[in-house]
């Protein structure tokens, strides 16, 4: 067992659909599944994030509309053929091998086969193929031909094949699926290309492609909708032959383009050879995997971690910061659920925020664009603020079907989870968490809060003394209305109206946080009330899932013992779900997930409701006999819920889980595109569950009981723009190596850290110690150390000079001596991002204080001065000498005429390439000598020393920053 690599020995056809899911490749911009480039049977599938088409459908007598990730055109048909055989088709060909390997640390996918034709002849091929991480528009498959007792030539044919549709998943086979239309081939110079584009959303695709071969160039075969080339490759026996296709893909949806087809051309004639591909392409696989590292013991467990993270990686990388794009709950990996964006980024961006934050603030941003579509479906049903969908897809409508297929039936019935609402709950959970992790709440992120906490305030209605939320399904989904009623829909989910009042609290917290936005006093009262009235019903000593949820019916489990999905079995029977006690998946009890700790028993409290101690165990106890876990979701939730009582049953849910996927273990859903919320719920139960890893205002706080099964548990995580090592084992946690059980904000960190991996590992070299016996001395972990020699971070002050006694020398040599480097000495990594930074936070950047830089025309032509400066009553302060220089540049003569100039602040993090620069553009006033006395409690000291008496201040009329990453 290797824990980075993925393999599959022989051909199955049987489990090729759930092979192609996981072998799926791609770069968080498009993905490609995992199919074979030749033969049957293979479900082909290249998904691009956000590119969605409408299509109507006749279906029981009525007309559906349906919104589908589009499936584009397929870039990998390449097959091939020994002279006086058929074309290569591994269903009937006799193969003496035959594997398929992926590889995780470097996203490649490679396949192995030995043929032997009929006439005897064996031919060895290797393919290896990539979705470039490093340039999103590229792709690439090498194939390798070795002839091994034979020479002569080999014919090989490569297409760009556009007669594709949406039929990966047999139950929508009934709708439309022919999304794509007006196709077009061509060719220019070498290159071929196809365009195509979807029929209502009219996004134009391109595809283009280059052969790299050690044969001549063919032209190639046009047909209207498909192109072929056919190639002659003359084999030696013995001697290997390469033949490369590298494509490009590109849409009208791309920034900085004119055209696809032209910019699809360009982006593959500039495209370097498959070794520079594949090298630039790993070069940035290892920088995500240095972010994302998460450390468990043991190669089987550790393949399967490598596998979630690899896969969420894929559907969202950090090109997926700039898109517009949300998290779709079956990855780029297959068209189940349509690719539309539900709920699961409540259990993905919690592990994004403490990795790659900018990516989770570019999920965040999809559903901030669509808040005016939000705003007017919350309007449509008379309420205020924003109701976002259960369902969405392009531009924030409600996608979800109207009708559903029932496999083990065969009926067509309506479908009511549109009355989801706790999405919006979901939404603004995700917003609080990436406060708490990155410490920013942009104002856009307030407002989405903020408008989402004004909906569930107007959904409440006072009955009898407290608000309930009335005709609303929980996130158990069996449940959609009452047994005979004639409207669906639950009254007081227990979920949806314990989130809302804990949503009333963070709404005012928020507020707080962006004064701009805050509603007014009367409206902040209101909320408080909702927030103390809520209404939650209990039964039999529990928590009630909803009003009325106590008089159901009892199921008879052993009767439909095993099966997952009992709301289609009961349909088959002529049976109802909504008349059992009966979930497909944890409601109630996500609220111990939510809420853990206190979390939940303290809005109860506030509420009103008294909590006895044996309440939420019993609750537990209650509804885990009573779900039939049909969905991943469900065994990731049970098993935070558990980990503190129950750590057995815990483990359990855990490994379902975690090989949920790998395993299929709903029964072929796999095949259809794998479950990102269960991979990254998994990742998150790592984290946060296990490690007991909670983020609040003032800091972490680490309370580990880790299943003695994941051994040591360690990573990286990027806390509030500094990055700090955790491990633990057992109940130990360590922050940077040392026993710790918190991390408080503005706790030091030492800067300039340069080679420091390099020169531990020399000094302990030299000092013939081991790690261990290093980490010892040090007192701090051994996978600290290893940390810090691998990886160039920002260890804190007590760990460094713990670390120089240790190696017997001193935290200025580990430091690198003092010696400065060359401006610019670093190299820039390949693909660096920009974030832009908020109005408030560049405010809250330059807050402190610090050296900026001056810039202004001066009496001698542009001039750039560093300052020492304070901020005072919302301006920038610096001084600098009466008569000097930089005096009499900055005054224009002319009374209540001032001088216009730039005043630049930036932080260069060179360990962890990244870092911030602001600029803030205003007029230059000269503080006359009676401000000047109040503005000596500032502070302010002159850069050079000396009598530098003139204060001269900035009033901001522009602020405007950017945070880079990947420098």
């Amino acid at each position: 067992m290797n824990a980075w690599t993925l393999v599959y020995e022989g051909f199955d056809p049987a489990g090729e659909g759930l092979r192609e899911a996981l072998c799926t490749l791609g770069n968080g911009r498009f993905a490609t599944r995992g199919a074979t480039p030749d033969g049957e049977p293979r479900t082909p599938g290249t998904y691009l994030a956000g590119c969605y088409d409408r299509l109507d459908t006749v279906v029981a007598g009525r007309t559906v509309t349906n919104e589908d990730i589009v499936n584009l055109p397929d870039w990998l048909p390449l097959t091939f053929a020994t002279p006086g055989s058929g074309w290569f088709r591994p269903e009937r060909a006799d193969l003496p091998l035959y594997r398929h390997e992926l590889d995780l640390r470097r996203g490649v996918l490679v396949r192995e086969l030995r043929w032997r034709d009929g006439d005897g002849r064996v031919t060895r091929v290797r393919q290896r193929r990539l979705v470039s991480m490093a340039d999103p528009y590229l792709a690439a498959l090498e194939t390798t031909f070795t002839a091994e007792n034979w020479s002569g030539p080999l014919r090989v044919r490569a297409t760009l094949e556009g007669r594709v549709a949406n039929d990966g998943v047999a139950r929508y086979r009934d709708l439309r699926g022919d999304h794509l239309t007006g196709h077009a081939t061509g060719s220019e110079d070498d290159l071929a290309w196809l365009t195509a584009r979807t029929c209502s959303s009219h996004v134009v695709v391109a595809l283009a492609a280059r052969v790299d071969a050690d044969a001549p160039a063919a032209r190639p075969s046009l047909g209207t909708d498909h192109i072929t080339s056919d190639h002659v490759l003359d084999l030696a026996e013995g001697a290997p032959a390469r033949f490369t296709k590298i494509v490009a893909l590109t849409s009208s949806r791309d920034p900085a383009s004119h055209d696809p087809r032209s910019s699809a051309l360009r982006h593959v004639r500039r495209a370097p050879n498959f070794e520079e591909l594949l090298a630039r392409h790993e070069a940035a696989w290892e920088r995500l995997w240095r972010q994302a590292r998460l450390d468990v013991d043991g190669p089987d467990l550790s393949q399967v971690v490598h596998l979630h993270i690899f896969h969420l990686l894929q559907t969202l990388s950090p090109h997926t910061a700039d898109l517009d794009a949300g998290v779709p709950a079956r990855g780029l990996h297959g068209e189940a659920y349509r690719g539309h964006v539900f709920w699961d980024e409540l259990f993905v961006q919690p592990w994004l925020d403490l990795r790659f934050p900018e990516i989770s603030r570019g999920l965040l941003r999809y559903r901030w664009r669509r808040l005016p579509e939000a705003r007017d479906a919350a309007r449509e049903l008379g309420h205020e603020g924003a109701m976002f969908p259960w369902q969405s897809g392009s531009d924030g409508r409600e996608e979800t079907q109207t009708l559903h297929l029932n496999p083990a039936s065969g009926r067509w019935l309506p479908d009511h989870s549109r009355l989801q609402r706790h999405v919006g709950l979901a939404i603004a959970y995700n917003v609080w968490q990436h406060y708490l992790a990155t410490g920013s709440m942009p104002s856009w992120c307030g407002e989405l809060l903020l408008d989402i906490a004004r909906f569930f305030a107007s959904l409440a209605v006072e009955v009898d003394g407290r608000y309930e939320i009335r005709g609303v399904m929980g996130p158990d989904e069996y449940h959609d209305g009452y047994p005979g009623a004639a409207l669906p829909g639950v009254d007081n989910n227990a979920y949806t109206n314990v989130m809302t009042a804990w949503l009333m609290a963070r709404a005012a917290d928020t507020a707080a946080l962006v004064p701009h936005l805050a509603p007014g006093a009367e409206e902040l009262a209101r909320w408080d009330d909702v927030g103390r009235r809520l209404r939650v019903d209990f039964h039999d000593g529990v928590i009630s899932q909803f009003t009325g949820y106590g008089d159901l019916l009892e199921l008879d489990w052993e009767r439909y013992r095993g099966v997952r999905r009992l709301d289609r079995a009961l349909e088959a029977d002529g049976d109802d779900v909504n008349r059992y006690k009966a979930s497909k998946q944890a409601d109630t009890l996500m609220l111990c997930y939510l809420l853990p700790g206190d979390g939940l028993a303290t809005i109860l409290e506030r509420l009103g409701y008294p909590v006895d101690p044996g309440l939420i165990s019993r609750t537990i106890s209650y509804y885990l006999a009573r779900t039939s876990h049909g969905s991943t979701l469900s065994a990731v939730v049970h098993a935070w819920v558990l980990a503190r009582s129950n750590r057995p049953r815990s483990w359990e849910f855990f490994i379902e889980a975690l090989y949920s996927d790998m395993k299929d273990v709903q029964g072929g859903t796999t095949a259809e595109g794998i479950h990102l919320g269960a991979m990254g719920g998994t990742l998150d139960l790592l984290q946060r569950c296990y490690l007991g890893l909670e983020l609040r205002r003032d800091g972490l706080r680490l309370d580990p009981l880790l299943p003695g099964a994941l051994g040591v548990v360690s990573m990286p995580i990027h806390y509030r723009g500094r990055r700090i090592f955790i491990d633990a084992e057992r109940d130990e946690a360590r922050v940077n190596g040392t026993p710790c059980r918190t991390y408080m904000r503005g706790e030091k960190i030492m800067a300039r850290t340069g080679d420091l991996g390099r020169r531990v590992i020399h000094h302990r070299e030299r000092l013939g110690l081991t790690r261990e016996q290093v980490a010892e001395r040090a007192e701090m972990s051994p996978g600290y150390l290893k940390y810090l020699e691998e990886n160039a971070d920002t260890p804190d002050t007590g760990a460094l000079y713990r670390l120089a006694d240790a190696l017997r020398t001193t935290v200025d040599d580990l430091l690198g001596g003092g010696q400065d480097r060359p401006p610019g000495h670093g190299p820039a990594m390949a693909h660096p991002t920009l974030e832009t930074l908020e109005d408030t936070e560049c405010r809250r950047l330059i807050e402190p204080g610090g050296i900026g830089r001056v810039a202004f025309n001066g009496s001698h032509g542009p001039t750039v001065m560093p300052v020492n400066y304070k901020m005072h009553e919302g301006a920038i302060v610096f001084r600098t000498a009466v008569g000097g220089a930089m005096d009499k540049d900055l005054r224009t003569g002319l009374e209540g005429v001032d001088i216009m100039i730039a005043f630049e602040i930036d932080m260069i993090d060179e360990a962890n390439r990244e870092g911030w620069s602001v600029l803030v553009q205003g007029a230059a006033h000269h503080v006359s000598p009676e401000e000047a006395g109040d503005l000596a409690e500032a502070g302010v000291t002159p850069w050079a020393g000396g009598e530098r008496h003139l204060y001269i201040r900035i009033v901001p009329h522009q602020i405007t920053g950017r945070r880079i990453h990947g420098m």
